[in-house]
């Protein structure tokens, strides 16, 4: 079915809007998937506050050149979805390569990354990149370590100490 003028010039309002503000992008060909599967996609992306938008390619190009990012949409297989993500730039990598492991119809094309096109390979590399929360974690547990170890050798010679004074006092 044909989108008519104002329709299409709505989707490229929209699509340069959401583009202009994303951090991080992925393309992804949906081709095969029900109903539900996509409607389960999108609400956990929506819980990240990560938009999934679908249009056509030569749309999507049209908004991209536009936005100076140079993406050979024609290139990209199948019908074509961007998730964009605003907050967290793995956060969209992150949850669509769990999908795409569920799902096989499911398959990411590529993405966007600091205004550049990066190749599937690279999103899946950024998707098993730690969140930013676990990093400060294992950042934190590494500082807090050497301390650790500090206090429990100070323990060790107190209370080796205490166990001396009583083996004395016993006698």
């Amino acid at each position: 079915m044909a989108i008519s003028k104002q329709k299409k010039e709505e989707i490229i309002k929209d699509l340069e809007d959401k583009l202009s503000r994303h951090k991080a992008a992925v393309f992804v060909d949906y081709s095969g998937l029900d109903v539900g599967a996509m409607e389960d996609i999108r609400k956990e992306l929506r819980k990240e506050g990560i938009d999934m938008k679908i249009a056509k390619k030569t749309l999507l190009s049209l908004v991209l050149e536009k936005l100076n990012v140079s993406v050979d949409t024609k290139s990209l297989s199948g019908q074509v979805a961007v998730v964009l993500g605003y907050g967290d730039e793995l956060a969209p990598a992150r949850i669509i390569s769990r999908f795409a492991k569920e799902l096989e119809n499911l398959k990411v094309l590529g993405g966007i990354f600091e205004k550049g096109f990066i190749p599937a390979e690279n999103v899946a590399a950024l998707a098993s990149i730690p969140s930013r929360e676990e990093l400060l974690a294992k950042m934190a547990g590494s500082m807090q370590a050497p301390m650790s170890g500090l206090v429990n050798v100070m323990q060790g010679n107190i209370a080796g100490l205490v166990r001396v004074l009583n083996a004395i006092s016993k006698k």
